[in-house]
């Protein structure tokens, strides 16, 4: 695994608001956007079609059950991914260690839809979503929000503006802004699952070069 991507690394740059990405040929780079892109928990939009979705129950919705069939699927990409095999082992290792969660959508006992990211403090970094049918990633989100509300989380990053966010809600806000709000987020104890309890970010963590 690329010694960029150990542990201590990884989670000092989330609590400084940076994130690593794979390109093609596996180099790791590192972002910081401006502006920045999260969802508002507390006007995170379900529309009425999705809302039928849910009530109909055909979906099962876990925590922490498939992690690594989860960033598999999501590195499962026909155009190209960012998750490398270096991004996915140490994706995994943080998982391992309670940073990293998954939330995962089930039919029939068939995987068909989730999402993972990492947790820290009252912060939540999302990462990556996929979906095998329809509206599965759209109900991993719910589940997710619901979670981050019930948990009492204050932040939840997802680092760049796509349409499919976009209808969810998801807004830019400016870097200052962000950062502000990051700070207040990861100082504050959560747990996302009850296996792990309240985690702290390990030291020597992430330096600016």
């Amino acid at each position: 695994m690329d010694e960029d991507l150990r542990a201590e690394r990884l989670l000092g740059a989330y609590a400084m608001g940076i994130f690593p990405m794979a390109d093609d040929d596996g180099a790791i780079h590192w972002f910081a956007p401006d502006p920045r892109a999260v969802m508002d928990l507390e006007t995170f939009k379900v529309s009425r079609s999705l809302r039928a979705v849910i009530r109909r129950d055909v979906f099962e919705v876990t925590i922490n059950r498939a992690f690594v069939d989860v960033i598999l699927a999501c590195a499962d990409r026909s155009e190209g991914t960012w998750i490398s095999q270096d991004i996915r082992e140490a994706y995994t290792a943080l998982h391992r260690l309670g940073f990293a969660h998954s939330i995962e959508i089930w039919e029939k006992n068939r995987l068909v839809g989730g999402l993972y990211g990492v947790a820290i403090g009252a912060a939540f970094f999302g990462e990556s979503m996929f979906h095998r049918v329809s509206d599965a990633s759209k109900v991993a989100m719910v589940g997710l929000v619901e979670r981050m509300r019930d948990r009492r989380y204050t932040l939840l990053d997802v680092q760049f503006v796509t349409d499919h966010l976009a209808r969810l809600g998801a807004v830019e806000i400016p870097r200052c802004d962000y950062e502000r709000r990051l700070r207040e987020a990861v100082g504050l104890p959560r747990a996302f699952d009850d296996a792990h309890g309240p985690v702290s970010i390990p030291e020597p963590g992430f330096q600016r070069e």
